[in-house]
């Protein structure tokens, strides 16, 4: 059937309505969860938890979107229209007043604050991509409509770009929310303009009845595993970037990114690109993928880049072969659904299932192996089919070729026992990565292969430290707890990241180390707390660890640590870790958010506060803001001192402490410690604040030989729990080669 002009949609009217659907769709993702951090404590699962909410909306948006489709269009317009206007009370964007959750429940209830938060904006919004396309579509002489998949994802692209970029450091929380809400006016106005060119089309005879064949559940099933692929992966990657980094959006966002821009490039009109990235993926899988398993970090920005790009060769390789098997268009929508419950599936087994089933992030070498199994093996040129090569030929050259793979194995594995010589780890990797390649016409082959490369190249010692129990896994992060017999020394590790160290020695265990030595800012102010306080200083603490800081405790004082992860406190009181045993074992334990459970206590509480809460290698922005300060100040006493401890690879934390401190009127100094590098301890700044100047003078004078320093120049802007953004802070040069 042939419509009218002025009833048929132009292309380009339905390519801005689902490029702004999808904009706006992926832009309050990072928002609500930049919105969440301050009841959340900074977590890096928080956005896995916040993904798995996000992706069974879209699954229900998209199951929406297909049982809509059943009806006649101008009955789908009727109610999709009225839906989105009803959605529309719940705005503008924020989060809803549920109470705060109980420790150990975090799981259930990141989700569920986010769900109830912007579950009706967000379901309505997911169905416009698929029911576009399949309004699109009704139409027959409109032409193919999975195209315009790709422009849906460049727009997702959009949107989660524009946050770290553009809406975080320009517009407070309260202005984004704002304008997201007149973006959603401006999509149910394009919803209602692409309605209105198919309205009449529902009078007709119905040019959407289908006319394909039913697609067989065999096919189905492989849709639904070429999409939860990917998507676990892209959450995996997720967990490794921010667990080591920084949890905020800007690192969020990035795998996520990469993942939305792959559907671009596999579901474009031009197939080159896809058949060449589907080509380089079996290249990056035998290169980047065979260091899927190392579990100590890496240092600098490569091994970053490695598994970005690892991310999106495979997502795009994967992807395109799930276009290649697309149905016709009268099934777009099953289609659809079948790829967004995948998209579930990948998110419950790498947010749910993988925390509580595996002590390291097992799941991301398993689904790098399950990408091989799924990659598509006409990619690459088949070279039994040259001419003139015969059969026996080709058996021989299997065996010549398992041989020297076997070869290539060993010399890694002995180059990675000895680490004298690992620059040989390139050329044997290259040779293993190009036998690799000859073999994946025999995928049963390759797959063997892959593993004993991620083996030899780090994977044996996780193994080994997997069946010894040196890690435990929570919510919060992996730690990793390892004993050095010969240095007698027992280590903790938050994902790569040193937290603490305690000698097994009796007669040094109650001994500092680490970033604690005697030099270092905290143990100064904590040997100058008689002075300022008297003999019943009221101490508090802001972060377990090992617990070395309950060391510094003298009698009479009165102890409170407030630590957020159960498995962390569980290491001091299993006796794993002994400070908190051996020097206050009547410090009361406040298990949660430190900045939550301190907004309860009664004012003035504490003398010394002193804040250690590390997220991997930083403090969660959440502890920085000014609001957070006012939390602090409320809970100190009138002459009470806030030590801070601002060491950090990656982000520079002083000048915005700087800009918090000077908003409040207060007085502050820096104690930056640099031990000896031969000794067990770790350089250090820590940041001492008070209201009362004399405060500082008198803990400086305790230690005339420790000299401190004024705070840089503050920021030009503070950090709020509505505008808060680190990218003028971050130390771009130290991603090249971070200490560890």
């Amino acid at each position: 059937m042939s419509s009218a002009p002025n009833q048929r949609a132009t292309r380009p009217l339905y390519v801005l309505t689902i490029l702004t659907g999808s904009f706006l769709l992926f832009l309050i993702q990072p928002m609500v969860a930049r919105m969440a951090l301050p009841r959340l404590g900074g977590a890096p699962n928080v956005w896995n938890s916040a993904m798995l909410v996000y992706q069974a909306l879209l699954l229900g948006g998209y199951y929406y979107a297909h049982r809509l489709s059943q009806l006649p269009l101008k009955r789908q317009a009727q109610i999709h229209l009225a839906l989105f206007a009803l959605a529309a009370l719940t705005l503008p964007v924020g989060l809803v007043n549920l109470s705060p959750a109980r420790a150990g429940t975090e799981v259930l209830w990141v989700p569920a604050l986010l769900a109830l938060s912007i579950g009706p904006v967000f379901f309505v919004v997911s169905a416009q991509a698929p029911l576009m396309q399949r309004w699109f579509a009704a139409d027959p002489q409109a032409g193919a409509p999975w195209a315009l998949y790709a422009a849906s994802n460049l727009g997702s692209f959009g949107g989660l770009i524009a946050y770290p970029l553009l809406a975080e450091p320009l517009l407070p929380l309260r202005y984004q929310s704002w304008a997201w809400t007149a973006g959603y006016g401006l999509l149910f106005v394009l919803i209602a303009l692409t309605a209105r060119t198919r309205w009449h089309m529902a009078e007709a005879p119905r040019a959407e009845q289908v006319t394909s064949a039913p697609v067989p559940r065999r096919r189905i099933a492989l849709w639904l595993v070429l999409a939860a692929v990917p998507s676990g992966l892209m959450l995996s990657t997720t967990t490794h970037l921010t667990t080591d980094l920084f949890a905020m959006p800007l690192l969020w966002v990035i795998p996520l990114g990469i993942y939305l821009l792959s559907f671009s490039v596999a579901f474009a009109d031009n197939r080159t690109p896809a058949r060449i990235v589907s080509a380089l993926a079996w290249v990056m899988i035998l290169t980047a993928g065979t260091l899927a398993m190392i579990a100590r970090g890496s240092q600098g920005l490569l091994p970053v880049i490695a598994s970005v790009a690892l991310l999106f060769f495979v997502c795009t390789a994967l992807h395109a072969r799930m276009y290649d098997l697309r149905p016709g268009p009268d099934r777009l929508t099953l289609f659809y659904l079948t790829m967004s419950a995948g998209g579930a599936l990948g998110g419950v087994f790498t947010a749910l299932l993988a925390p509580v089933l595996f002590d390291w992030v097992w799941e991301h070498p398993m689904l790098v192996l399950a990408a091989a199994a799924l990659l598509p093996r006409e990619a690459l040129p088949d070279w039994r089919r040259l001419p003139g090569l015969e059969p026996e030929m080709v058996r021989l050259g299997i065996a010549m070729l398992l041989g020297i793979a076997g070869l290539c194995l060993w010399q890694i594995h002995d180059v990675t026992i000895w680490q004298e010589s690992e620059h040989l780890r390139l050329p044997w990797g290259a040779a293993l990565a190009l036998i690799g390649l000859a073999l994946v016409p025999w995928r049963a082959l390759v797959l063997p292969l892959l593993l004993g490369a991620m083996l030899v190249q780090g994977g044996l010692e996780t193994v080994q430290n997997s069946r010894d129990h040196i890690r435990t896994r929570s919510y919060f992060g992996i730690n990793t707890v390892r004993d050095y017999p010969e240095q007698r020394l027992r280590t903790l590790a938050h994902g790569t990241t040193l937290h603490g160290e305690q000698s097994t020695d009796p007669k040094r265990a109650r001994e500092p180390l680490t970033y604690y030595g005697p030099g270092s800012g905290v143990a100064i102010a904590y040997a100058s707390a008689p002075i300022l306080f008297g003999p019943n200083a009221r101490m508090a603490v802001l972060g377990l660890g090992t617990g070395t800081l309950a060391c510094f405790a003298k009698p009479g004082q009165d102890w409170t640590i407030f630590e957020i992860d159960p498995a962390v406190l569980a290491y001091s009181q299993n006796g794993t870790f002994t400070f908190l045993r051996n020097c206050t074992p009547a410090a009361r334990i406040e298990l949660g958010d430190a900045r939550l459970a301190l907004a309860k206590a009664a004012p003035g509480s504490f003398d010394m506060l002193a804040m250690d809460a590390f997220s991997s290698d930083s403090v969660p922005m959440h502890l920085f803001t000014h609001e957070a300060f006012g939390v602090y100040l409320r809970a100190l006493s009138p002459k009470g001192v806030i030590l801070v401890h601002i060491s950090n690879r990656f982000i520079d934390l002083e000048p915005p402490l700087a800009a918090a401190l000077q908003a409040r009127g207060l007085h502050a100094m820096v104690r930056d410690d640099y031990p000896d590098p031969e000794s067990e301890l770790t350089p250090s700044s820590f940041v001492a604040v008070s209201r009362d100047p004399q405060q500082l003078n008198l803990i400086a004078q305790s230690a005339p030989d420790k000299e401190w320093r004024p705070l840089v120049k503050p920021a030009a802007r503070i950090w709020t729990d509505d505008h808060a953004s680190i990218l003028s802070y971050v130390q771009w040069r130290n991603f090249l080669g971070a200490p560890q």
